[in-house]
């Protein structure tokens, strides 16, 4: 990695950490890429089932938006009632393994971390 072309990040222009991170960085994408990563095709209600908190609407525009940045498949089934399944594009799996890096250190640290915020 040349770190010429990462020691500035003018808001102006296209900035491909800032655009990644901005779409990435939400409560949910995350957990969509890792569950679909753990489960393979999906349909909505068993990612829904998997990430319980989340609510419909959030789910829907967070797999959109997935869907938009080529990271997740959808595919629609012409039947009654429609059945419409999701899984992870190549491009979806070639970020599982910097995703798994940053969920192993966060496993890794959060009792530290959880410490330090009681310390507060």
């Amino acid at each position: 990695m040349n770190v010429e072309n990462i020691k500035d990040f003018h808001p102006n222009g296209n900035c491909p950490i800032r655009d990644v991170i901005s779409r990435l960085g939400d409560k949910w994408s995350i957990l969509v890429l890792i569950t679909l990563n753990a489960n393979g095709m999906m349909r909505f209600s068993d990612i829904h089932r998997s990430i319980a908190d989340v609510s419909q609407r959030m789910l829907t525009v967070t797999l959109r938006s997935l869907e938009s940045d080529g990271l997740v498949a959808r595919k629609v089934y012409a039947e009654v009632p429609p059945r419409v399944e999701y899984q992870l594009t190549e491009v979806g799996y070639s970020l599982i393994p910097c995703i798994q890096n940053l969920v192993d250190w966060a496993m890794q640290n959060m009792p530290a971390i959880l410490d330090n915020r009681k310390a507060e």
